[in-house]
């Protein structure tokens, strides 16, 4: 009878011990985002059935589980996905279309129309396609989205494996979907019926704003909103002029217009808030509302900047988002909304350690999860909790040398160092090459519709 060795004995007994996991990605830095703020050097997760097993010191994970596939990367950093708590995703075929003029402009001379002539299934099919090929490939794992014939959205973002929180929008006038508000809000419970419970889509109701909704509507999509439980999207007071034809028909600001008519749902979400008074703040915070600062979309459209320090310090929860790419912001670069919302904090704020990187990280990743009230599932890595996680590499001479992970994600890496993009557990990125979406195809698609949209302009 063969001899077996020592060695191979405590191999075979490591064997059994290990637990079985569907994925270990190891890094040279983990940034967990987690309540301790824990930063872990040559780190690994853990990954099983979409969910993160562990975190911890690489040799520890790789002793503790065996994976079926891995991903290593020790010149990178391992993170959670980042969160874009607020963008219009197909408004990306409409990019560049008009640059340099306010808002009210920029929407009723040039988006309105231009949505009215083009917008449709197969504009929103591959207007979201292309936005998700930029946010995927730059590190974006979750997204919320408001905008029209959201049910499509819901489809390709599914199909793409990425997570969205996605608002059927409600408008107070003829829209490219639905022509009423009242017909916007029945397909709106029926978007929400239908995608309340997959395990990527997050359905929401998203009036546009109080300007171009009556009081009864907002209050009708509030309740509906707390009727399934599901977000309520809004844009609430983005630049002054905006709040002024409110308070000249109501008396009210915007926020206590939603108030006094119980248009406040229980998981609130508003967009910008650039406006929003120091009394009205405290109604933020009762009503658990979450904002959005969109730091690229209020300085190119001169609207403002956010109180974010003011918020931050009243325990308002805040997170980051692009806008959408259409004069309001020309891309959906998290990165570059994290640079910009730390350094623009300090330099009408003056006090340059209220927003630190380590902060707007924060709003970027469980913030962000926080403000849509889902941070017991993404925004941080935790056993228990979805499997989102990016890698990025910090290879680059902007990168070099490299002292604290915060400061190098927020003020030295870029997009373009995403290399690995992982969501409920699935790799959709590897390598900078996207797994699930055609590049080229949509890439094509997007020049094609191009010239449909020049050309209805021209018209």
């Amino acid at each position: 009878m063969p001899r077996i060795s020592i060695s191979v004995l405590l191999f075979c007994a490591t064997l059994f011990a290990q637990k079985p996991a569907d994925l270990i990605v190891s890094a040279g830095t983990v940034v967990t985002m987690d309540a301790q703020y824990r930063v872990i050097p040559n780190g690994a997760v853990a990954i099983r059935g979409g969910r993160i097993l562990a975190a911890g010191p690489k040799v520890e994970i790789e002793q503790s589980y065996r994976a079926k596939s891995r991903i290593g990367r020790p010149d990178a950093i391992l993170l959670p996905g980042l969160v874009n708590a607020h963008t219009h995703a197909a408004m990306s075929l409409l990019r560049g279309l008009a640059d340099d003029v306010n808002l009210d402009t920029w929407l009723r001379q040039y988006i309105f129309p231009a949505e009215a002539r083009n917008v449709d299934r197969e504009f929103v099919r591959w207007g979201t396609r292309l936005a998700m090929l930029e946010m995927l490939l730059g590190g974006t794992t979750t997204y919320t989205d408001m905008y029209y014939f959201e049910d499509e959205v819901a489809e390709v973002t599914r199909q793409a494996g990425m997570r969205g929180v996605l608002g059927q929008t409600v408008i107070g006038f003829p829209a490219p979907d639905f022509k009423t508000p009242e017909s916007a809000l029945a397909a709106a419970e029926q978007f929400i019926l239908k995608w309340k419970n997959d395990p990527l889509v997050t359905p929401a109701v998203a009036p546009h704003a109080v300007y171009t909704n009556s009081p009864g509507t907002l209050r009708a999509a509030a309740q509906m909103a707390d009727k399934h439980g599901v977000p309520f999207l809004i844009h609430v007071s983005e630049t002054k002029p905006e709040d002024l034809p409110v308070h000249e028909k109501y008396n009210q600001t915007a926020t206590r217009l939603l108030a006094a008519n119980h248009a406040i749902a229980r998981r609130s979400v508003f967009a910008h808030g650039v406006w929003i008074t120091p009394e009205d703040r405290p109604l933020l915070v009762s009503h658990r509302v979450g904002v959005v600062h969109c730091p690229s979309s209020n300085m190119k459209l001169g609207s403002g900047q956010m109180p974010l320090a003011e918020f931050l310090k009243l325990g308002i929860h805040a997170g980051l988002g692009p806008d959408g790419p259409a004069g309001s912001n020309n891309d959906f670069d998290m990165f570059e909304e994290m640079d910009l919302a730390a350094k623009l904090a300090k330099v009408n704020g003056g006090d340059l350690n209220a927003v630190t990187a380590r902060t707007v990280l924060e709003m970027a990743t469980i913030g962000g999860a926080r403000s849509l009230q889902m941070d017991k599932e993404i925004g941080s890595i935790e056993p228990g909790k979805r499997a989102d996680l990016i890698t990025v590499s910090t290879l680059a001479p902007h990168a070099t040398p490299a002292h604290d992970p915060y400061s190098l994600l927020v003020y030295s890496l870029k997009a373009a160092d995403v290399q690995d993009v992982v969501v409920e557990g699935r790799t959709i990125v590897r390598a900078r090459t996207p797994l699930t979406l055609n590049a080229a195809e949509i890439l094509k698609k997007a020049r094609e519709i191009r010239a449909k949209v020049d050309a209805s302009i021209r018209k």
